[in-house]
C-alpha cells in the first residue's frame, strides 16, 4: 500500500510510528498548507514528495490510500476529493462535523467502493475487543446496565500543556473555531467504546452539556471559551440495557481514561483504559455471590492501522467504516438537540 499523509500534525507524527511498521506499506507523500510544518515532518520521516494542496497530490496520483488527519472541519472536502480521485481513505475522528456531512462521505465512499475506516483508536484496546466477545458469546448473559466515562484532566493539569497559552488547546474551547467542546472531541470514542464493548448501539438519547467559566469574560485573545467542557448522557441500547455516559475536562487526577461497566443477569465486565495500559476484570460464576473481581488476562490484538492495510491488500470492507462513524455522528447530533429542547429523542 503506497500511502499519502494528508495533515502533518501531533495525530499524524502518532500514525507514523506505526504504518511505516507494517509490512508492505510504504509513505509516498505528505501534504500540508504550512510549508514550514510539512517540511520538519517529511524531513523526519524521510518522505520524498512533498506537497502543499491536496490537489497538487491528486494530480501527481502515485498512491493507492490516504490517512487524513487534517482539522476536523477539514475532513468532509478532502475525503470527499479523495474519494472522488478512487483512493481508500482512513480518516481520524469524528468523520465530519455533523451527521448530514458525514452521511454524504458514507454514501460516496460505498458507491465508489473504496475501502472506508475511521481511526476509533480504542478499538486497539485487546481488553474491550475481548470483553465484546464475552458478550457475544452470552457470558453475561443479558445486558442490563451499562457505565461509561471518559475522563482527562487537562482544563486543571499542565501534563499536556498549558490551555490558558497555547493555541493547540485554546481552539478546542472555543465553537468559533471548530470545536464542539468535550462532546465532539471525545464524545465519539465514548460512545464506540460503550456500544462496542456492550455489542449493541444506541437507540435513545438524552444530554446535558455544561460550560463553565474558565477566564475573565469567558475569553482568552480571540478564542470565546463557549464550547462545553462535560457532558452526561442516558441513554437506552437496542439490546434493551439502560446506559450512563459522561465525560470532562474537569476530572482531577485523570489524564486520560475510559472506563466501561457492562452488567448482565449473570455476570458483568469492566474494561479500564489508561495511558498507562489497559486490564479487564470480570465478576462472573460464583464469584457474582461474593461479588468478588478477577483480572482477565487477553492477548493483543490487531490496530485498526494494521486492519487498515490489510483491507487494502484484500479488498474486504474492515470496521470502524464510515457508516459506523456517521451513526454516532447522529448521536452526537441529537445529544446537542435534547439539551436545547430538554428532551429525549430516538435516533
Amino acid at each position: 500500500m503506497r500511502l499519502l499523509v494528508l495533515g502533518t500534525g501531533v495525530m499524524a507524527k502518532n500514525q507514523l510510528a506505526r504504518f511505516p511498521l507494517i509490512d508492505g506499506v510504504t509513505v509516498v507523500g505528505a501534504v500540508d498548507t504550512d510549508p514550514e510544518r510539512l517540511s520538519a515532518f517529511a524531513d523526519k520521516f524521510n518522505i520524498e514528495k512533498r506537497f502543499l494542496s491536496l490537489e497538487e497530490a491528486i494530480a501527481w496520483g502515485e498512491f493507492d490510500a490516504a490517512t487524513n488527519v487534517t482539522p476536523d472541519r477539514i475532513h468532509h472536502p478532502t475525503t470527499m476529493a479523495l474519494i472522488a480521485a478512487g483512493k481508500h481513505v482512513f480518516c481520524e475522528k469524528p468523520l465530519a462535523e455533523n451527521y448530514a456531512k458525514a452521511l454524504e462521505m458514507t454514501e460516496a465512499a460505498e458507491k465508489a467502493g473504496v475501502i472506508n475506516m475511521v481511526n476509533l483508536t480504542y478499538r486497539n484496546v485487546a481488553p474491550l475487543q475481548r470483553a465484546r466477545e464475552m458478550v457475544l458469546a452470552g457470558e453475561l448473559g443479558t445486558i442490563r446496565h451499562v457505565e461509561a466515562s471518559y475522563l482527562q484532566s487537562w482544563l486543571v493539569s499542565r501534563a499536556w500543556g498549558d490551555w490558558r497559552t497555547e493555541s493547540t488547546w485554546l481552539w478546542r474551547l472555543s465553537t468559533g473555531h471548530g470545536s464542539n467542546g468535550v462532546l465532539g472531541d471525545v464524545g465519539i470514542h465514548i460512545l464506540d467504546f460503550a456500544a462496542y464493548g456492550a455489542a449493541t448501539d444506541i437507540d435513545h438519547v438524552f444530554a446535558r452539556l455544561k460550560t463553565f467559566n474558565k477566564a475573565p469574560g469567558g475569553q482568552i485573545g480571540e478564542y470565546l471559551l463557549d464550547a462545553n467542557d462535560s457532558f452526561t448522557m442516558s441513554v437506552d441500547f437496542a439490546n434493551g440495557a439502560l446506559g450512563v455516559i459522561h465525560a470532562s475536562r474537569w476530572a482531577t487526577g485523570h489524564l486520560n481514561e475510559l472506563k466501561l461497566r457492562i452488567y448482565g443477569e449473570r455476570g458483568s465486565l469492566e474494561v479500564i483504559h489508561r495511558p498507562t495500559g489497559s486490564e479487564l476484570h470480570g465478576c462472573l460464576g460464583e464469584d457474582v455471590e461474593t461479588a468478588t473481581w478477577t483480572k482477565i488476562e487477553v492477548e493483543p490484538v490487531a490496530t485498526n492501522y494494521e486492519r487498515f492495510a490489510e483491507a487494502v491488500a484484500s479488498g474486504v470492507q474492515p470496521d470502524p467504516n464510515f457508516r459506523h462513524a456517521a451513526n454516532l455522528q447522529k448521536v452526537l447530533d441529537l445529544a446537542m438537540v435534547t439539551e436545547r429542547e430538554r428532551r429525549e429523542l430516538k435516533v
